[in-house]
């Protein structure tokens, strides 16, 4: 089935095929794993998991990237926020993440400039404001958001706003892939792979993972005809026996990518190892500012040293993370952890597992 107009990806007739071609052609257990949060929203706001078989389980993997974000990166950003003369712009979902004594939306309720912006142009122009302090923004994403921060740091340089600096924490996609199969404890027999990462990355950033693992692999979108199109790819590909590399988001995922975002990715940034929450270091699996941007380089700029973070107790957030455990397996979920009261960054982030399962699972 190839869907090709907009009202096609809402059409319940067709999700209802699909449902049925599903079910007519899963005949094992079959364990999925999507590998974004947003997928992970959409998949419980649409009721997916309550049409499928349940020989099929789908599980939320490291999606999320506030919640992959490390804790020692947490505690950095915290520390940053005391400086003297400086003022940290973020993303929102950042803000409530706790660290390991504090958060920033403390920070910023005991008196640090901590503002919440919508893009890289906004801490870009607080920094065009304020020529007498340092302002920094707290990089935190995959390949989706990575460009825009590249942007703003060639912009910056170009237009010699020397003020302006980016602490570095992102995140890259097909090494966490790789660092999941090598996990002893998930098991997983296909991945419904990220839309917005795939537009920027393209088809090919997978191939060679695709071919190592022989394992099925779907590109998907976030409708739900375009989560169902690749769940019945991925079943057929298992069924079949033949794992392939699939694309059910054509409208939008080439194989090359975008070009000039990952042009830009290229010029300012080179890979580095990075470490995950509840993974570990994963080798050039982050993106680290090249030397002849140094001077918006947050990291270098002010040398933060973070000793003694600690995850939260009793917080299964990098099991759930992983595919593990589920967020009711949790003994802190719905108790002492909820999205009022935060333990960890799965509860906090609105792509997060554990927000998620505790606003639409039943």
């Amino acid at each position: 089935m190839v869907l090709k107009y907009i009202d096609e990806f809402r059409d319940s007739e067709i999700s209802q095929s699909l449902i049925k071609k599903i079910k007519n052609t899963s005949s094992r257990d079959i364990r999925l794993m999507e590998v974004c949060g947003t997928h992970t929203v959409s998949i419980f706001r649409s009721g997916i998991r309550t049409v499928l078989p349940s020989s099929i389980s789908l599980l939320s993997g490291p999606g999320c990237p506030v919640c992959v974000t490390d804790q020692t990166e947490i505690d950095a950003f915290i520390e940053l926020a005391r400086v003297e003369d400086v003022i940290i712009t973020t993303f929102g979902d950042l803000m409530r993440v706790p660290g390991t004594t504090s958060s920033l939306q403390k920070q910023r309720a005991e008196g640090r400039d901590i503002r919440v912006v919508y893009s890289t142009v906004d801490a870009l122009e607080i920094a065009q404001k304020n020529p007498d302090k340092r302002v920094v923004f707290l990089g935190v994403g995959f390949e989706t958001t990575a460009p825009t921060i590249a942007a703003a740091i060639y912009s910056a340089d170009q237009m010699q706003v020397g003020n302006f600096s980016v602490i570095c924490a992102h995140k890259l996609v097909p090494p966490a892939l790789e660092a999941l199969m090598a996990a002893d404890h998930v098991n997983i027999d296909g991945f419904i792979l990220p839309g917005h990462v795939s537009v920027i990355i393209g088809e090919k950033a997978y191939l060679p993972f695709s071919k190592r693992h022989q394992i099925p692999c779907v590109i998907a979108g976030f409708e739900p005809a375009d989560i169902l199109q690749a769940i019945s790819m991925l079943v057929e590909q298992i069924e079949s026996r033949h794992p392939s590399l699939g694309n059910a988001y054509k409208r939008a995922v080439t194989f090359e990518g975008n070009t000039k975002a990952q042009e830009m990715l290229d010029d300012v940034f080179e890979t580095i190892d990075a470490r995950w929450r509840a993974i570990g270091v994963i080798p050039r699996s982050g993106l680290g500012i090249r030397p002849k941007y140094e001077r918006h380089d947050a990291g270098k700029i002010f040398d933060i040293k973070v000793t003694g973070s600690l995850d939260p107790k009793g917080c299964a957030c990098g099991e759930i993370l992983t595919g593990a455990k589920t967020p009711p397996e949790c003994p802190l979920y719905k108790t002492v952890c909820t999205p009022v009261d935060p333990v960890g960054p799965c509860m906090v982030s609105t792509e997060g597992t554990c927000a998620a399962y505790y606003k639409y699972h039943i």
